[in-house]
């Protein structure tokens, strides 16, 4: 080998290995969802289909809504699935976010003792149900933490003409689902919660559902991909692709599947195909 061949070969050789991290990074997708797929599995279930058909890396984040929009809305994360409409409408309307879309829902259930010292079992009004926690100063659980479910907590709070933040029976751990449940236990105490965690983790909590039905309870989730011509260094690509996943056919038929055979409920309802 000579000394001009030598050099070309070194030079090839560092080039390449400096493509490898730039050719790693593209195929990872970092991916900013709320706690609630996480929680449930449902995310164990669809994501290692994605990884396989695609080839992508997911990095996932589980947090509230609205600390997964504010990730999006600095570009540290290339795709979102969220469920705070108002917050997502005004997320896409700044022009952090592009192509949101309907993925699925359930609905908000309100948890509680079963002796249920406030006397809310059975209300068909959400609102009516708070205000009876209120009157009767029993301990209520707020994840407080700018979810979706927080987020819909507050709006209930206020459909209620209550604001009960200054209140000693009034209690927030800034914590995800999961963890709040596990106060709401230790505690004995009311809360929000939405179906699906509560129908993974019913055999494992000493709460009962008092109150549901209320069309107030709607939770619906949707996918956003972060905008690339606000944040360049996002993976565009890959976000698209996770997102085009989601509503895809296939998956929507692995949403509604999900969870029957090992909780015996649909956890979740696909919307994107009808």
């Amino acid at each position: 080998m000579n000394k001009i061949t030598g050099i070309l070969l070194t030079i090839y050789s560092a080039v390449f290995f400096l493509l490898i991290p730039a050719y790693a990074k593209e195929k990872d997708i970092i991916f900013a969802t709320t706690t609630s797929t996480q929680d449930t599995g449902l995310l164990d279930e669809l994501i290692p289909v994605f990884e396989k058909k695609s080839g992508y890396r997911v990095k996932t984040i589980a947090v509230g809504s609205g600390q997964a929009m504010a990730m999006g809305g600095k570009g540290e994360a290339d795709v979102l699935l969220v469920h705070s409409k108002d917050a997502e409408e005004k997320f896409v309307k700044d022009g952090f976010g592009i192509n949101r879309r309907i993925v699925m829902h359930n609905d908000f259930v309100i948890l509680g003792p079963k002796d249920d010292p406030a006397r809310i079992r059975g209300l068909a009004s959400a609102a009516d149900a708070f205000r009876k926690i209120a009157a009767s100063k029993s301990l209520f659980v707020s994840r407080g933490d700018k979810s979706g479910t927080h987020v819909m907590e507050q709006k209930l709070w206020k459909k209620a003409g209550l604001n009960p933040e200054k209140e000693k029976w009034y209690q927030q751990t800034g914590l995800g689902m999961g963890q709040t449940l596990a106060v709401v236990v230790e505690k004995r105490g009311y809360t929000l919660c939405d179906r699906a965690t509560y129908l993974s983790r019913k055999n494992k909590i000493d709460a009962a559902v008092l109150v549901e039905g209320d069309a107030a309870l709607l939770n619906i989730y949707h996918v956003i991909e972060v905008n690339p011509k606000k944040f360049p260094r996002v993976n565009a690509e890959g976000g698209k692709a996770f997102a085009d996943f989601w509503v895809a056919p296939e998956t929507q038929k692995l949403i509604k599947d999900f969870g029957i055979r090992k909780y015996g409920a649909i956890l979740f309802h696909p919307d994107a195909v009808k």
